[in-house]
């Protein structure tokens, strides 16, 4: 037999390990003559398990990395809607000066023969700081899960996060 046997029952149809960032996006407007962003969750990990849980009602699940500020809140808010199961490692930070922080990526739209713009800011990012034994995973397999997701750019984020048992 080929393929990968996936076990039909479980509460969670997939759960992401990764990082959550933030996405400024002023529209078709370049960067550099920008006024105004809208802000999007995103990152690899968190758009499979969004966009299952979107698209196929999946109950989905996210373990990253999180801090104790507003843009830390939104993303808490929003990876916890739509069924989809947060798995946090939060760290305190109110002031945002020192970080840890939450990664930023600054991408917008293009226009015509102009292409998308697209770089990120990851400096002190908080789940570059998770490592092994940040996440029971244990108590959160416990209850199933059909399919884990990770991604390269995760493992990348510093010398711990390529390390397994997070």
């Amino acid at each position: 037999m080929y393929g990968l046997n996936i076990r039909p029952e479980g509460a969670l149809g997939l759960l992401s390990l990764g990082a959550l960032v933030h996405r400024l996006d002023p529209g078709i407007i370049p960067f550099r003559k920008a006024t105004e962003c809208q802000i999007h969750v995103s990152g690899g990990e968190f758009n499979c398990a969004a966009n299952l849980s979107d698209c196929f009602g999946l109950q989905t699940g996210i373990a990253t990395a999180m801090v104790d500020y507003p843009i830390g809140d939104l993303n808490r808010r929003t990876s916890e809607s739509h069924g989809r199961q947060a798995f946090l490692q939060s760290g305190s930070n109110t002031t945002a000066v020192n970080g840890p922080n939450m990664a930023t990526v600054y991408s917008d739209r293009g226009q015509g023969v102009r292409a998308p713009v697209v770089f990120y800011n990851r400096s002190n990012e908080a789940a570059a700081q998770l490592k092994p034994g940040d996440f029971d995973w244990k108590t959160i397999f416990a209850s199933g899960v059909r399919w884990f997701h990770s991604g390269g750019i995760f493992a990348a984020l510093s010398e711990t996060t390529g390390e397994g048992d997070h």
